[in-house]
């Protein structure tokens, strides 16, 4: 299923959660440390790292911070229930999603699945057509993203709602379905983290060469990647 790395200081869920994935498939390590924690999920051998947020040594946005350096590598973080600012300051830095503590170790390994799915090359029949939008690039099989020729360093929940929309470009995409298909969820109004992830992506691509927006708004609908002429 995956090679995962949990880095929590919580030893008791660490214990729970090592067994319970391994029995779902996943090759569980566990860090309780940031600063190790850091280190390892820097090593390049794992499929996805659980991140919480509250760590000794280093706290986990920190530990986040440092792997986006250098690492496109899933994360998913755990952040204590109520915390929304952790929640949006991680999805900001980063992260692919997140879950608040506590949660049913069935629901992780739903989101851990749909993170791995989501980030998969060749996860469906288009993976290897590329799309391109004017000067935007997607090529979905190598998971490469440029803007006039520039490449573009995407999250995997930002290369998809991107594809996405590259995909519906000129037709407003309902919050739904962008939902479902970067995040593997259904869209909530509650869940602030669709909006995140589409602000860091207008903010990686910048403006349209003639200033205009890529990502238009579409109030109480949904999202419109603009083609030229569509406005």
């Amino acid at each position: 299923m995956g090679r995962v790395l949990i880095i929590d200081d919580d030893i008791e869920l660490c214990e729970l959660l090592a067994e319970y994935l391994g029995g779902e498939g996943f090759a569980v390590e566990v860090v309780h440390d940031g600063a190790s924690g850091a280190a390892r999920a820097l090593n390049g051998e794992h499929d996805l790292v659980v991140l919480d947020v509250m760590l000794p040594k280093l706290n986990g946005l920190e530990v986040l911070r440092r792997i986006r350096e250098s690492s496109a590598v899933p994360v998913v973080m755990l952040t204590a229930r109520g915390e929304e600012v952790d929640r949006i300051v991680g999805l900001e830095i980063g992260a692919d999603d997140y879950l608040p503590k506590p949660f049913n170790p069935r629901e992780l390994a739903a989101r851990m699945r749909a993170v791995l799915r989501r980030t998969a090359t060749g996860a469906d029949d288009r993976a290897d057509e590329a799309l391109e939008v004017a000067d935007v690039r997607l090529e979905p099989g190598t998971r490469f993203a440029s803007r006039s020729g520039e490449p573009i360093d995407l999250t995997g929940i930002e290369f998809e709602l991107l594809a996405v929309l590259l995909r519906g470009a000129g037709r407003v995409v309902s919050r739904d379905e962008l939902s479902r298909t970067a995040l593997g969820r259904r869209a909530s109004s509650f869940d602030r983290s669709l909006d995140v992830h589409l602000s860091n992506l207008r903010r990686k691509l910048g403006p349209l060469p003639d200033g205009g927006e890529r990502i238009k708004t579409v109030r109480g609908v949904g999202y419109q990647y603009v083609r030229a002429g569509d406005r």
